[in-house]
């Protein structure tokens, strides 16, 4: 058991007690007494769903990825501006220049100017500085493509967002529930105990004055002993349920107390499904997948076309070689003293890049058909899950109208096993047996209830919105 510790303890001293630290002393002795989870509010199963999505990292994860897709917007945007590249370079080298081709390439630099006829190794200082300015007034449509492409992207993230925060609601409500279930079993098997204790108690007294064999007494205890082990196994699945709820909430498992507000209850009567299936956000999902193929295709429609850009350049450079092959001084060429300036159009056209272009239209098309196949598996097992579903809770509701009798008729077969043991007329089997039944019947009854809320729980995600279960349970 975990003491808590708080400032005010630690600086208290025994000596000349007066009435306020004696006070102080005994709220200190009983704080430290009290188990840290006592400080923790209990949380009802909206605070729940609520504090798993503002702290499971699942969330926060695809929320980044969210607005990741959305910057990925302003950056196709920015197509529509114009390109600037500015220039500057300082240099000292030789001077030989040589008359022929030289394909393109990115390793021999570049020379202009005279031939010399001489192989003189004399170097010189050289300088340039420009500008360069290029936009593309037009583009047939090609990046207005981008950017719906882009913002395709985003409503895939947003809905992949939007599944993710089902999902993870869905897994803390129903870690909830699960938690819920485990404790009232847990109190069926702790009544289970003590009944089984009590019925040890009187037939180990009666064995004891010869009233009754000494089997008796032995079948007595052995029934104690299962009722315990019984107890020790489901306190262990209910701290393995606790933790299960706990990883989703972001908070230590001792600090993790379930408030069940109306669950243990039944709910109100279920209203008809409404809406349509295509706007769960799993559809929505594959839809905006579908959208994101389409999009690409449109890319790839306006991608062979020519490419047009409006240019314009400035540049100034500086050498200390002279056409008659002399030199200046040690610092000519260090600084521009020859301008030049230039406007007009660049047309540039990948001619021999049909074949690629349809080859990816081709591979588009196909995920495209993917897609739209998935999309239709998707809503056809949405269909299926919202049919199980409803099966689950008109289940779930007529198990919660027979377990009263069940309980009832436990509780009476119980009174009269121990009646008759009590008279000699029946033996421990009957009453080991009775209490049981009995035992099975409580927790039975208890889960029914429990079970159409899960019923109802799980109609509410395969509808994909559990806000009208969250307030049904609230109530």
């Amino acid at each position: 058991m975990a003491n808590v510790t708080n400032q005010p303890c630690a600086n208290i001293t025994l000596g000349g007690a007066n009435l306020t630290r004696r006070i102080t002393i005994a709220l200190c002795i009983i704080g430290s007494a009290l188990p840290a989870h006592a400080q923790q509010e209990p949380l009802t199963i909206g605070q729940a769903v609520e504090q798993a999505l503002g702290k499971y990292p699942a969330i926060r994860a695809s929320l980044e990825q969210v607005s990741a897709a959305a910057a990925g917007i302003n950056l196709a945007r920015t197509a529509y501006l114009p390109r600037a590249d500015f220039l500057g370079q300082v240099n000292r080298a030789t001077r030989n220049n040589v008359f022929g081709l030289l394909l393109p390439q990115g390793v021999i630099p570049s020379l202009s100017g005279p031939i010399l006829g001489a192989n003189d190794l004399t170097n010189v200082w050289g300088i340039a500085v420009g500008v360069l300015v290029s936009w593309e007034p037009f583009d047939f449509g090609l990046r207005k493509a981008s950017v719906e492409l882009a913002g395709a992207s985003r409503t895939r993230r947003e809905a992949d967002f939007s599944v993710t925060r089902l999902t993870v609601s869905t897994g803390a409500a129903d870690g909830f529930l699960t938690l819920l279930a485990a404790q009232q079993i847990v109190l069926g098997a702790r009544a289970a105990v003590e009944r089984a204790r009590v019925v040890d108690q009187v037939v180990s007294a009666r064995a004891q004055s010869g009233l009754r064999p000494g089997a008796d007494a032995a079948r007595a205890h052995a029934e104690v002993a299962f009722a315990e082990t019984q107890l020790v196994r489901l306190e262990q699945a209910t701290e393995v349920a606790r933790a299960a709820l706990a990883e989703l909430l972001g908070l230590p498992s001792a600090q993790v107390i379930v408030q069940p507000g109306p669950l243990l209850g039944p709910p109100p009567q279920m209203q008809p499904p409404s809406g349509s299936l295509t706007t769960h956000p799993i559809a929505q999902q594959q839809q905006a997948a579908i959208e994101e193929v389409k999009e690409q295709e449109r890319v790839l429609d306006r991608s062979y076309y020519p490419r047009f850009y409006l240019q314009g350049s400035s540049y100034a450079r500086g050498t200390g070689a002279r056409t008659d092959g002399t030199t200046g001084g040690a610092f000519a060429g260090l600084t521009p003293n020859t301008g030049n300036w230039a406007i007009g159009m660049t047309v540039a056209f990948a001619a021999l890049d049909l074949p690629s272009i349809r080859a990816r239209k081709e591979i588009q098309l196909h995920r495209e058909r993917s897609e739209t196949a998935q999309y239709e598996r998707v809503l056809q097992d949405l269909q299926g899950q919202l049919e199980r579903a409803q099966a689950q809770y008109r289940g779930a509701r007529r198990v919660a109208e027979n377990t009263p009798v069940q309980l009832d008729v436990a509780r009476a077969a119980e009174r009269q096993a121990t009646a008759r043991y009590n008279s000699g007329l029946g033996n421990i089997v009957e009453v080991a047996e009775a209490q049981r039944l009995l035992t099975q019947a409580e927790i039975d009854d208890s889960l029914a209830r429990l079970g159409m809320w899960r019923a109802l729980l799980s109609l509410a995600a395969t509808q994909g919105n559990l806000e009208p279960f969250l307030q049904m349970a609230a109530k």
